[in-house]
């Protein structure tokens, strides 16, 4: 069976790409800070009679990160790292004159620094893996100037760089930072509470997107959600 971990997985996007890859088969390692949520995440994955792994912590904690490759190489290896875990950084999202630096450090912290301690510890296992692939779940923010998504989207930018750089330095993996657009989660509420959601799409809308990376295998990049669910 192949292996992934999410990060983040017991809400949103998360768990949505959890139990699309659960349905496909996959072996799961997943985390979340959130015990409770965590474990009702896994529990809901049980009908598809994969093995999951769910492990709660802090991303930007390494013993953490060593853990969940641990588990990873406990199910057998690694196919697929996906880096889904992220805050804003403020909350709401405020103007970057107003902006706390040690909540951007924070953001930092968990956005850009903890994935690449992550793909740092896991890239034994996916160099071995005969289809290893990374996504680093990235922000139309990360390209686009929206007012007071500044901070939140500089660290997706860095994020996409370092995508960018992984790329070349590991051409025998796939590399791919995808933008999964608005989605109705509790992170978007957070940011613009005055915002309707009502007909943003679903995490579980999105998702699919994802499986059309693992079945094309498309060359590392940057792609956007909206692009890969209407192509055919």
């Amino acid at each position: 069976m192949a292996v992934a971990i999410i990060t983040g997985a017991s809400k949103g996007l998360g768990r949505a790409l959890a139990e699309v890859l659960a349905a496909r088969g996959w072996d799961l390692v997943l985390d979340a800070r959130g015990p409770e949520g965590l474990r009702e995440a896994a529990e809901g994955l049980e009908k598809y009679g994969t093995r999951v792994r769910a492990l709660p912590g802090d991303v930007t904690d390494p013993g953490h990160r060593a853990e969940l490759v641990g588990a990873a190489r406990g199910l057998g290896g690694l196919g697929l790292l996906v880096n889904n875990a992220g805050v804003l950084g403020a909350e709401p999202l405020v103007p970057l004159d107003r902006h706390a630096l040690d909540a951007f450090r924070a953001a930092l912290e968990v956005n850009v620094v903890a994935p690449l301690g992550l793909l740092q510890e896991a890239l034994p296992l996916l160099r071995s893996s005969p289809d290893g692939a990374v996504v680093n779940v990235s922000s139309d923010a990360a390209v686009e100037a929206y007012r007071t998504w500044g901070a939140y989207g500089a660290t997706k930018a860095a994020l996409d760089q370092l995508s960018a750089v992984l790329a070349v330095e590991e051409p025998e993996l796939r590399v791919w930072w995808v933008d999964p657009g608005g989605m109705r989660t509790d992170m978007l509420a957070a940011a613009e509470p005055e915002e309707d959601l009502s007909v943003t799409p679903a995490p579980a809308d999105v998702a699919p997107a994802f499986l059309r990376l693992l079945d094309r295998r498309p060359a590392s990049g940057r792609y956007t959600a909206d692009a890969l669910l209407e192509a055919r």
